[in-house]
């Protein structure tokens, strides 16, 4: 692809990228068998177990989890009320879009409670095994400490594409906006309003500027983290990205990532 050549300009020495065209067709730059932690981009993986997870009738999103009035669902869409990493909640749930490790810790904790197991286990019987991601593990907390590489990133990206594990009806509702009129901030990007997520993904919507490209549509959705990690899937162009950069993510990412996005949409998207 000739929009790889715009990755070799990266502050990165180990970038590895995979882009899924509409046909099915990947291509491929980088050593995509390189391992490394995929940071927050291990919170897509925590909310695909946790869809497994209600599926199976472990669990329901209008499950309360945390403070008074809080659910599943509002933890999975960042709406809450807990801080990035605090322990204590800091406003109501549904008040405020606010991005929260905590949150995903405490869906992990839930997720141990019903189903009797450690939540890295059930990651991998519910997401890992089944999609042949056997270069992934989870060692901490959900929300930020997969290790990973591209390849089973790819294996993900495709079941975004087409799900397996869950439903297409649950796929629908977990990649379209939640809570849809909560202003918030995506750490790292700027804030929004209204900042669109869904059960799991940040949803692209009308956010500008933003880590995506200026042509990856409305309804793209996806997750990036601050190892410089990145997984997203635009349904309108059905074309799929995912990368590692081992580069924490800064100023850099969000002038070089829209740049690439953009070349690879107009170079497939045709």
């Amino acid at each position: 692809m000739r929009a790889f050549d715009l990755a070799r300009e990266w502050p990165a020495s180990n970038t590895a990228i995979c882009v899924i065209d509409r046909r099915g067709k990947t291509h491929t730059f980088g050593d995509t068998e390189r391992k490394s932690r995929i940071a927050s981009v291990s919170k897509l993986l925590t909310a695909w177990a946790t869809h497994v997870a209600i599926e199976e009738g472990s669990t329901d999103l209008n499950t309360e989890v945390g403070q008074e009035g809080c659910t599943l669902a509002h933890l999975l869409a960042h709406a809450g009320g807990y801080s990035f990493d605090g322990n204590v909640p800091i406003v109501s749930p549904n008040r405020k879009r606010i991005y929260s490790n905590t949150g995903y810790d405490l869906i992990t904790a839930h997720l141990e409670a019903v189903t009797e197991m450690a939540f890295s286990e059930y990651l991998n019987d519910a997401v890992f095994a089944p999609l042949g991601m056997v270069n992934s593990s989870l060692n901490g907390s959900g929300a930020k400490d997969v290790v990973s590489n591209v390849d089973d990133l790819v294996e993900f990206a495709l079941e975004l594409r087409n799900p397996k594990l869950i439903s297409s009806a649950t796929a629908q509702t977990a990649t379209t906006t939640q809570f849809g009129e909560l202003e918030g901030t995506v750490p790292g990007v700027g804030r929004f309003d209204p900042c669109n997520w869904g059960f799991g993904p940040e949803i692209h919507a009308a956010k500008h500027p933003h880590w995506m490209g200026t042509r990856n549509s409305a309804s793209a959705f996806g997750h990036f983290g601050g190892t410089g990690s990145f997984v997203w899937h635009d349904p309108a162009a059905n074309i799929s990205c995912v990368g590692l950069c081992e580069v924490e993510f800064d100023n850099w990412a969000l002038h070089y990532w829209p740049i690439f996005f953009d070349a690879v949409l107009d170079e497939l998207a045709k």
